[in-house]
Parts: structure tokens; sequence; C-alpha cells
């Protein structure tokens, strides 16, 4: 008999052993794939089914590691007050609201999943249901992790016991579809009217206290379900309703590249692939004022672009590149920091940038568009913090390395396989060979040949660790961008950014005035949630505005994610200022002081962008 102390590390032990191997089959599938079809003309039985259903999987078990290890994505505000007896409250106040909201995520999957999944639909040779199972599965275990990591003693320990129990009292609609079906008794129906006309009732005070709540250190994903949960509840729809549209966005083909891309990027940080590429942006650059700021800049820039999350970037990079600029250069600290921390982002608007793909799928733009449309005004922000660093460089007289062409030619020969992934791949993608999955598949099996085979960076046993390290920020992605679905798909039912669009036209006549108060909304927006929320659920507002005001859509998408990555910046809920004070060491206020002369740079690169369309559009011509 296995004894108690071993269950959870079985349990660890299988739910990573299914995460790596639907990684694996996220890569090798789209993989065979392509080899089928370009040198065979044939194709993978049940290929794109398998896919995306693996996809499924991943993300309801990445998520359940994302909760073991607590690092979904949360604002926390109030965790900085200072005070250990807020602190306690707001992580129990926390804990138990999770408990609660996700416990009906598991009974409304159930329901799901006997009502509108068909037992006779095959993916390959298993039935839908089986893939599916993962979701009440996942979002059970979720529910109970939350409730046994809530910090009480005593009597009080019954508390995540009793939000687990109301969970399921509030969940009894769906259990009820899940018994009978659309045939319940008369008593099952008026106990769901009166669910109904309580989230009718609560919506208001309920979407209050989700703020506080969000506030206070509530995982996003958690905030937004239960945010959709109340408001489609209280509008007469179906609880089940949030399992379908989590179905929905975990089994969409444009989402399989996001883990792929996330996978790549850690395979990179986790190698020693930083050192050579700052090794020869260093023997590049260094004769220049500023060279090693050069350096570092495109480091950031080129990480974040695989990574999609300034996070990583950040935690992965900024201990190296702090070495680097104020310990071996004499760069002060408060500048070293300000630019790493507004650097951890800057990555997001080139190739193959996860919200860049995002954004093509949220808004169903030609995703090779907004790829094209990201470069110059990408390059244009890369080149403001470079100025600004080659300025600093000339006032404090930083020594130059003379060049040498010995030097960079060695570093540079050293480097060239991760120098020429970027190029490779948007080359396999823009010449139309490759799909945008095929592209992710091609990155994680690129990088992994050369750091495991060619650099042997990560060894075998080195492989386990970088999984490890990619799953939770997996998990913390796909729980969002799940329920986020929940939450557009309200608002495009209610016909919200249609009527938004009809109201903002009649009270904003001009085109500029629009424009600028979008970009003041947008950097609001951006410092309060993160990126792949932001996504989903405000930018099918924004949209229709496009169209409005004759803004071309690609102009549009790129306004909106560098608004995003400015508001990474902007206190009091900037996300790097967050990551950078915890990686970094230093105060948050600190941090917020220090990235002001960066956050100035990044907005005059924000309205430059805004106001000349046509360093977003220029390129797009040309394909």
């Amino acid at each position: 008999m296995v004894s108690m102390e071993k269950k959870p590390a079985l349990l660890w032990t299988i739910e990573q052993g299914i995460c790596y191997f639907s990684l694996i089959c996220l890569t090798l599938l789209p993989a065979a794939e392509t080899i089928l079809r370009v040198f065979f003309h044939s194709r993978f039985p049940a290929s794109p089914g398998l896919i995306v259903h693996f996809l499924l999987v991943l993300g309801l078990l990445s998520g359940m590691i994302t909760t073991r290890a607590g690092d979904h994505l949360s604002i926390g505000l109030l965790q900085y007050s200072g005070s250990e007896k807020i602190k306690h409250i707001c992580t129990v106040v926390s804990g138990l609201l999770s408990a609660f909201t996700v416990t009906i995520f598991a009974w409304c999957s159930i329901s799901f999943i006997k009502i509108y999944l068909s037992p006779w639909q095959i993916i390959g040779f298993i039935p839908d249901q089986v893939f599916a199972l993962v979701m009440p599965i996942g979002y059970a275990v979720m529910a109970i992790r939350f409730a046994r990591l809530i910090p009480l003693k005593g009597k009080a320990r019954l508390l995540p016991v009793l939000a687990l129990v109301l969970g399921t009292i509030c969940s009894l609609p769906a259990i009820f579809k899940f018994l009978w079906g659309f045939n319940a008794p008369d008593l099952a129906y008026r106990i769901t009217d009166v669910f109904f006309s309580l989230a009718w009732h609560l919506k208001t005070p309920a979407m209050i206290l989700l703020i506080i709540a969000a506030l206070a250190g509530t995982p996003l994903f958690v905030v937004i379900g239960a945010a959709a949960l109340i408001l489609i509840q209280g509008a007469g729809g179906e609880m089940d309703v949030i399992s379908n549209q989590v179905y929905t966005a975990l089994t969409q083909n444009s989402f399989v590249a996001i883990p792929l891309f996330t996978l790549a990027g850690f395979f990179l940080s986790e190698s020693r692939a930083g050192e050579r590429l700052l090794r020869t942006f260093k023997s590049l650059f260094g004769w220049f004022p500023g060279g090693v700021i050069i350096a570092a800049v495109c480091m950031c820039a080129f990480f974040t672009s695989f990574t999609g999350a300034s996070g990583v970037t950040i935690l992965a990079l900024g201990g190296i590149l702090y070495t680097v600029l104020s310990e071996n250069a004499p760069y002060p600290p408060k500048f070293t920091i300000g630019l790493l921390t507004a650097s951890g982002s800057i990555g997001l608007l080139f190739p193959p940038s996860l919200p860049l793909i995002l954004v093509g799928a949220a808004t169903r733009t030609n995703t090779i568009h907004l790829f094209l449309g990201g470069i110059l005004p990408g390059l244009i922000l890369v080149g403001g913090m470079i100025i600004f660093g080659i300025i600093m460089s000339i006032k404090i007289k930083v020594p130059r390395e003379p060049f040498s062409f010995r030097q960079a030619g060695a570093a540079l020969k050293n480097s060239l396989p991760e120098i020429l992934l970027p190029f490779l791949l948007v080359a396999g993608y823009f010449s139309g060979i490759l799909s945008l999955v095929e592209i992710g598949a091609a990155a994680v099996i690129y990088v992994f040949v050369v750091e495991v085979f060619i650099f042997k960076d990560i060894t075998f046993s080195g492989i386990h660790r970088v999984f490890a390290r990619a799953l939770p920020i997996i998990g913390g992605i796909l729980s969002i961008l799940a329920l986020s679905q929940a939450l557009s798909y309200y608002i495009v039912d209610t016909q919200a950014p249609e009527r938004f669009a009809r109201w903002i036209q009649g009270a904003v006549s001009s085109k500029y005035l629009f424009l600028l108060i979008l970009n003041l909304s947008l950097l609001v927006v951006g410092c309060l949630i993160d990126i792949f929320s932001a996504i989903m659920i405000i930018l099918p507002l924004v949209f229709p505005l496009g169209a409005v005001y004759g803004i071309d859509p690609v102009h549009l998408g790129i306004i909106f994610l560098i608004n995003m990555e400015a508001g990474f910046l902007t206190p009091p809920v900037g996300m790097n200022l967050f990551l950078a004070s915890y990686r970094f060491r230093r105060p948050y206020v600190e941090i917020s002081r220090y990235v002001i002369p960066f956050l100035l740079i990044h907005l005059a690169v924000v309205f430059i962008v805004t106001y000349i369309p046509i360093l977003s559009t220029y390129l797009t011509r040309l394909y």
C-alpha cells in the first residue's frame, strides 16, 4: 500500500509526466505532419484533433502544477502593505475565494462533458469525453490545493472545507443538469431560478468584491472566471457555458504555439545562450559608447520575443546583466535596474511574440501582417533605450573596449546557431512552408538540438529542469486564456463592443482625440491586468472602434500591445516593477523611481507609433 506521505509525490510525478508527454506530443506531431506533407504529400492520421486535445490536457494539468507552486499570475497590491496581518488576511481570503470558485468550475465541467460532448466523437482512437475528463479532474485538484495552501490553524482549518462545500452548493444548477439533463424535476428548476435571481441582484457588489480580491492577490484566472460566472448566470445563461468556453479556448489551434514558444524560450534561458550572446554583442559593440547597453537591450528583446512574458526575461537574465552593467562597468545601480526593468518587455513586438499571435487569434487579423507591423515600432523602442544608454555612457565616461575582428568573429561563430534562430523561423513562416504551430514545434526541436547536442549546455538529466521551469508559466498563461475566453464570450454575446463603439463615435468625433483617449485608457489597463487577459477581454471592446475611425487593424493591434508594454512599467501595479523588486531585492518604491526615465522614453514611442500609422503598416504592404 502506498503511504500517505508518498501519495502526493506520486500524484505530482504522474501529472508532471503527463504534462511532459503532452508537450512532447505537441512538438513531435506538428513536426511529423510537416515531414509527411512536404516530402510525401500525406498527413498524419487525426493530427489536428490530437494536437489541440493534448493542448487541453496540458492546459489543465499545468494549471494544477502552477497551483501547487503558487505561481498563478496575480496583482496582489495589498500584499505590499508591509503589515504581516494584512498579508495574512489577504492570503486567507484569496485562498478561500479560489477554492470556492474553482470548485464551481469543476462541477460545471462535469455537466458540460455529459450534456454537450458526444461519446461517439473519436479523436484518433480516444473518445472526446476521455480527453475532456481532464477538466473536472484538473479543477477539482486545483480547488483542493487552494484549500490546502491556506495558512490556518485550529478550528479555522475548517474554513477551507466550508469553501469547498459552499462551492458545491452554488453548483447545484450544474449538478441538476448533470443528473437529469433538460428534464429536471420542478424543484430543481425552482432552485436554479433562485440562483439566477441571486446572480442578477448581486452582480454589481460581486464585481466590486472581485476587484478588491484581485488587489488582495487572488489569482487573475479565478477573478476573471468568477466575473464571467456571475455575469453569465445573472444574464440567464447556463453555468456550464464557462466550461464550454474553457474547452473551446484550449482546443484552439492558434493557442498551441503558446506552450511551444514558451518551452523554446526556457531551453534558451536555462542554457548558456545568454552568455554567448552577451559576448557576441559586447565584441561587436564594445568599442562604441554604450556598447554594453546595446548588448543588454538586444538580449532582452531576443529572449522576450520567444517567451512572450517579460517576467521570464527579468528573472532569467536580470542577474547576469546586472553583474555586467553595474559590477564590470561603472553604471549606477539605479540606472542598471531601471534599464533592465524597462527592457524586460521590450521584445513583445518582434516575431514570434506570443502576444502578437494572440492578437491575431482574437481579432482574426493576419498574423504575418502583425509580425511585420511590429518590427519598425519595436526597433524604434529598442533604439530609444539604446540612445539613452549611449548618452549616459558618454556622461559617466564608460571605458570602451578596442574592437577585435578576431574576437568578434569567434564570438559570432560561437553564438551563430542562436542568432540564426529567429531568422530561420520567420523565413519558414513567411514563406508559407510552415504554419504557426509548426514554427513553434520547429523552434523547440531546433533549440533542443542546439543546446543539448551541439553546445551540451543542458544534459539529458537537466531536460527535466527545463520542463519543470516552463510548466508553471505555461499553466498560468493557459489558465488565464481559458477563463478570459468565457468573459470575452459574455462581452461579445451582450453586443457590448458594438454599443461601446456607437457611444464613443457619438461622444468623440475626432480620430486623434480618440487615439489619445485610447492610449490613456490602455496605459491604465496595462498596469492593472496582464497582457494575456487584456488581449482576450479588452481587445474585443476596442477592435470595433478601429473600423469606426478608419484605423488599420494591424496599426490598432500594435497600438494596443505597445501600450500594454508601457503599462508593465506604470505604477501602482505595473507587473515589471514587482518582478524587478523581487529579482533585484530592492523596495518597490525605489524600482518605480528608477524606471521613470525609461517609462518616459516608452511613452514617447507610444505616441510616435500611435500618430504615425505608416510605421505599423508600411512593411505589411510588401507582403
